[in-house]
């Protein structure tokens, strides 16, 4: 989704930022695809959580009040992080980290014993969840019927897990790709690789990603040092904004619209520059913050199973 808030790339003046500065974080880390042998874990005991007696478990308001209390500002005025199904007072039998709780996922956390999703993006097809256009759509009813039937609460967290500092999605990204040495200590998002080319960059992410393509603008063989990285869709403004302000060698993301970036950097080619883009796809760029979820619930939500279970590109490539 776009992100009106934390930026760790300061840009120019936005709608709706009073400062002229935005702050973003981002963290990626992957695991496997649905249905590759996903299993439990038991997470150790942690003093932050121990205010909550093992015994007696925690409730799903418990396991989000401990979350969003280690983010700086909490709570949050406006968010879009809210429960949207199930009861905050139901007991956790299980946690399902996800980017998104789809039916899939949904059957998958039965299967498991979960139920509680803790998903990344949205579940009802629009950033707030509003459901009040899909009431007599089928696919929507099912959906929700089987939620409620199962009694599965699903939590969103975007806006706080993008809050914490560092952004759990730009710590788990950077884990992922091996990058965390080269990533620069106040700005995250800013890193300097040894020289490589964009072609190789470009395979090496794939592979650690688990991506099947990528989009791409520029030369295969130019040389890049210099990255930018912005998973999720921080939009074409911010994007651009990073380019002018840091002069990268390429600028790594998440999804664009496409009249807008890449329509940039393409013009920035003709006009002599040595940029390029390369494009993740939202999903893959974003999945690895389910990811660093499970490893904060393992150590600060004591005898909880949960299980990260990415919920894979909704596109196929042909």
């Amino acid at each position: 989704m776009n992100y009106p808030y934390n930026t760790m790339i300061p840009v120019k003046d936005q709608p709706g930022n009073a400062n002229g500065v935005t702050r973003r974080k981002f963290i990626y880390n992957v695991s496997t695809v649905v249905g590759t042998g996903v299993m439990l874990a038991s997470p150790l005991l942690s003093s932050a959580a121990s205010f909550v007696k093992t015994d007696e478990g925690y409730t799903v308001k418990q396991v989000m009040d401990l979350f969003i209390k280690t983010v700086p500002g909490s709570p949050l005025a406006n968010t879009v992080d809210t429960l949207k199904s199930g009861s905050p007072d139901t007991k956790v039998t299980g946690i399902v980290t996800t980017m998104f709780a789809t039916i899939a996922i949904i059957h998958k956390a039965i299967d498991l014993g979960a139920n509680f999703i803790i998903a990344h993006e949205p579940t009802f097809y629009n950033h707030t969840d509003d459901t009040s256009w899909l009431k007599n759509d089928d696919v929507y009813q099912y959906k929700a019927n089987l939620l409620k039937e199962h009694n599965i609460a699903v939590w969103r967290n975007h806006d706080y897990i993008h809050h914490l500092v560092p952004d759990g999605v730009t710590t788990g990204v950077l884990a992922q790709l091996g990058w965390q040495s080269y990533a620069d200590h106040a700005l995250p998002n800013v890193i300097t690789l040894p020289a490589t080319s964009l072609k190789d960059l470009i395979g090496h992410a794939k592979a650690k990603l688990n991506i099947e393509k990528v989009r791409y603008v520029g030369n295969p063989d130019q040389v890049c040092k210099n990255v930018i990285l912005i998973p999720g869709a921080a939009g074409g403004q911010r994007q651009i904004g990073a380019i002018d302000k840091y002069k990268p060698d390429v600028l790594v993301v998440g999804e664009i619209s496409e009249w807008e970036t890449a329509e940039y950097v393409r013009d920035a080619n003709l006009k002599g520059d040595k940029i390029s883009l390369v494009v993740l796809g939202h999903i893959a760029s974003e999945e690895p913050g389910s990811q660093y979820m499970l490893n904060w619930l393992k150590e600060h939500v004591p005898g909880v199973k949960a299980a990260h279970v990415p919920s894979g590109n909704s596109l196929s490539f042909m």
